[in-house]
């Protein structure tokens, strides 16, 4: 009997979909990824509605949208729900050997049976941080070991290198770059500078002096390139183990980022299109169509349900998301695709709301340390960069809009049997307390001071302020 395919799969995180050549950005970013897309298939709109990290993975894990998962934070409290079932506990069921590379105590990243971890965030001797080098010295390893067993294997593998801090090695920390990023005249950086909440941790790891933003996006795009290089690697090691052919391989990540945009400098929170739309790529030799696009609305949930269909394995869970595999080639029976959904974000702010093709409208649900407007509505055809907010313009916009969301969420809560997570999530910042109640508060409370501090709180350990 032959044997199940395996599957790798790249969760990339803070990965932007217009930073990368695949989806026709100007810079070469990723060469190889673009060649894995040449052989099998790209979703050009694909998105994460429920961000950062936390959510982004528990959608992606479970098939489950954020009333399905019951997470919505990154500092999700407690374990993740018995109520669902993750991939990798799917596949244990199935005699999979499940590794998770870079996710280690994570709630999202239950049920592997072994986990790896290596070093994405302090800087080594040179003030660069090798991160995707130090995955692969873990990864390709454990790659080879599985692919040695009788057993086929899940390999999750989470790089951060697109995360900040930015710090690609040599040649890439000035592949994009050739200016002079001290330049006094510049003032780019100035308000990044200026602001309490992260200053400290952005100068920890900018180089002293800079002074021009478009230095640091060119991190950014260097740490892609870098990363996609080390990519290869694993690549090379998939054809030299003659795997190829009954390997799945998917390319994807839990949300986007944000560079120097809407004063959300070098991080991942704020519903803006660059935070929720992200990549999704799929190589399975017979099984996916090669070098074919799909440019219909797919969601994060919808990963783990295709997958599933891909290898042939038949699930009684009763998934949010919807597989793709129809679709993929040309025969999707679904007339209802959906072109709006609801978002949400439990990063630095607690915000949700309600995008279409057209409108998005985002809604604080206490205020927030930039001192946003409660409301914000976007055109999202004519203003595509968000930069105009016409809510007080547009009121019967922002009220149509918001008769959609809480139609949905009540719609959503009864199919569930559980509340809306983002009503019950009031500790979503980790303080022990409750809202805060104006933006002042949470400007004064909210605080990275370093490196270390936001390792801290990427792994889930006890939150110390003002580190």
């Amino acid at each position: 009997m032959k044997k199940k395919a395996n599957i790798i799969l790249f969760g990339i995180d803070s990965l932007r979909r217009d930073h990368m050549s695949s989806y026709g950005y100007h810079r070469l970013t990723t060469p190889h990824i673009d060649k894995l897309a040449e052989k099998g298939i790209l979703f050009e709109n694909h998105f994460s509605p429920s961000i950062p990290t936390t959510p982004g993975y528990a959608s992606m894990l479970t098939g489950m949208d954020c009333f399905g998962t019951d997470v919505v934070a990154l500092r999700h409290e407690g374990p993740m729900g018995d109520h669902v079932e993750t991939l990798a506990e799917v596949l244990n069921k199935q005699s999979y050997n499940t590794t998770c590379v870079g996710f280690s105590g994570n709630p999202s990243a239950r049920g592997f049976q072994n986990y790896l971890d290596y070093e994405a965030w302090q800087p080594d001797e040179t003030g660069r941080c090798p991160k995707a080098e130090n995955l692969n010295d873990v990864a390709i390893p454990e790659l080879k070991r599985l692919a040695g067993e009788e057993d086929p294997f899940f390999l999750f593998i989470r790089h951060m290198d697109p995360h900040s801090p930015y710090l690609p090695p040599k040649p890439f920390e000035r592949l994009f770059y050739d200016g002079d990023e001290k330049d006094p005249a510049n003032q780019s950086l100035k308000e990044l500078y200026e602001f309490k909440p992260f200053a400290d941790f952005m100068k920890s790891w900018i180089p002293e002096g800079c002074t021009d933003s478009e230095y640091v996006d060119a991190q950014y795009d260097g740490a892609l390139t870098y990363m996609d290089a080390c990519i290869q690697n694993i690549l090379t090691s998939v054809e030299t183990l003659n795997i190829e052919e009954d390997t799945l391989i998917v390319i994807t990540s839990d949300h986007g980022e944000t560079l120097n945009e809407h004063d959300c400098w070098y991080d991942h929170h704020g519903l803006y299109e660059h935070n929720l739309v992200v990549p999704l790529i799929i190589k399975y030799p017979g099984k996916v169509p090669e070098g074919s696009r799909v440019s219909e609305p797919t969601f994060i949930k919808d990963i783990t349900p295709t997958l599933l269909e891909l290898i042939e394995i038949e699930t009684d869970i009763a998934f949010d998301g919807d597989s793709l595999v129809s679709r993929m080639n040309g025969k999707d029976e679904r007339a209802d695709q959906p072109s709006e959904f609801y978002i949400t974000e439990c990063t630095w702010m607690r915000k949700h709301g309600w995008r279409t093709p057209e409108w998005k409208l985002i809604c604080a649900l206490e205020p927030d340390l930039h001192f946003k407007p409660e409301i914000e509505l976007y055109n999202l055809k004519q203003d595509p960069l968000e930069l105009e907010n016409k809510a007080e313009k547009e009121p019967e916009i922002v009220q149509l809009l918001m008769k959609k969301m809480n139609d949905h969420i009540s719609a959503r809560e009864q199919q569930s049997g559980r509340p809306n997570p983002m009503y019950n999530n009031l500790n979503w910042h980790g303080l022990d307390r409750g809202p805060f109640q104006s933006s002042q508060e949470a400007y004064d409370s909210m605080y990275i001071g370093s490196i270390h501090t936001a390792r801290r709180l990427q792994a889930k350990q006890k939150k110390e302020q003002n580190v």
